[in-house]
């Protein structure tokens, strides 16, 4: 192998799978020696289970094997890894798979075996320089997501921070939320996806003014139909960053009422997406024990009466149901100390 190589190699990871030992361990003495971290596998069940497990980069596969062949290995392997280099090693060029197969399966090449390794060290350095570009685009891609991460939380903080009263809100709605979530026993992509949105629910309210957002008296209507634009605000906010997509329906979605009298889409039911619908809960129940510039923070007691009832027409009956039994399971002062403890200044629970 050209000495060049060594350089390129660093840090790429390969594994080889024949079930004859003497390939395997000749293909890991050749590129070892150019500073590749060459594994081997001999069996092909062993070696999906190997690349599930591991961390490979480029997987050089032998097609005829027993008991199961390699374009069988490249079908289970594609189901849950679509990222690494494949490269087929065939005895024969009658014997390779269809060009159709290797299409289908995404195969980067495949490789005739011989006693030099020629063709297959070119096949393996136009991976390298595949994966090195790959790793240069994500690599970027992470640090703008850093970046565009760092701007949410200034943002974020931003909000909280312009009145103190509604300080640690979004921390304590994102809690909140998560418990419900977890207690209904949704999946942990939307508890996840809900304690996220909980942290951004009120993003949007950056664009409210001062004069709306800490006015001490009642809104007028105008002033209202500003305070509603922050669901949709902060949808599009948040949807210029493509992992949060998910979190959308929930962030524009979180003032809306069972019975289609909330906003911005006035949506009904089941058209609330299940995450909104818990943020909605978490939301009122943190906003109701907290003091506003308007009036005391309510009891836990008379808290609980108000989520009561807005069962069925304020909020879905399911969701608040799970969040007044956790606080009965916990006892009203132990769960007003767990959630509602950097709320200052609200009633004591009696």
């Amino acid at each position: 192998m050209r000495k060049s190589q060594l350089t390129s190699s660093a840090q790429i990871s390969i594994l080889t799978v024949d079930d004859d030992p003497i390939i395997t361990t000749t293909i890991k003495a050749y590129f070892g020696r150019s500073g590749y971290d060459v594994d081997i596998e001999n069996n092909p069940v062993a070696a999906i289970e190997r690349v599930r497990n591991g961390k490979y980069d480029i997987l050089l596969l032998d097609f005829l094997m027993s008991p199961i062949c390699g374009d069988q290995v490249v079908e289970e392997i594609r189901k849950f890894n679509t990222d690494i280099f494949i490269i087929l090693l065939t005895g024969h060029k009658s014997m390779a798979p269809p060009v159709k197969t290797i299409r289908h399966l995404d195969i980067q090449g495949y490789y005739e075996k011989d006693d030099r390794f020629d063709q297959l060290e070119l096949l393996v350095e136009s991976c390298v320089k595949s994966i090195k570009q790959l790793r240069t685009i994500r690599s970027y891609q992470e640090d703008m997501s850093r970046a565009y991460m760092q701007t949410i939380e200034i943002l974020r903080y931003v909000v909280e921070t312009r009145d103190s009263e509604t300080r640690g809100h979004s921390e304590r709605v994102s809690k909140i939320a998560e418990e419900i979530a977890k207690e209904m026993g949704l999946s942990e992509k939307d508890v996840t996806n809900i304690k996220t949105a909980g942290l951004f629910h009120d993003i949007g309210k950056v664009g409210v003014p001062d004069s709306i957002l800490l006015k001490e008296g009642p809104l007028t209507d105008e002033e209202f139909r500003q305070i509603q634009k922050h669901p949709a605000e902060g949808e599009k906010i948040l949807s210029t960053y493509s992992p949060f997509r998910e979190l959308l329906p929930i962030v524009r979605g979180h003032h809306e009422k069972l019975n289609g009298r909330g906003y911005p889409d006035g949506l009904m039911g089941d058209e609330i997406c299940i995450g909104a619908r818990v943020i909605a809960v978490a939301d009122a129940f943190d906003a109701m024990v907290s003091n506003r510039t308007y009036r005391k923070g309510l009891s836990i007691e008379k808290t609980v009466e108000e989520i009561e009832k807005g069962k069925g027409t304020q909020f879905d009956p399911a969701v608040a149901d799970v969040l007044l039994a956790m606080i009965e399971r916990a006892g009203k002062e132990e769960f007003h100390k767990a959630y509602c403890s950097q709320a200052e200044g609200t009633e004591e629970s009696k």
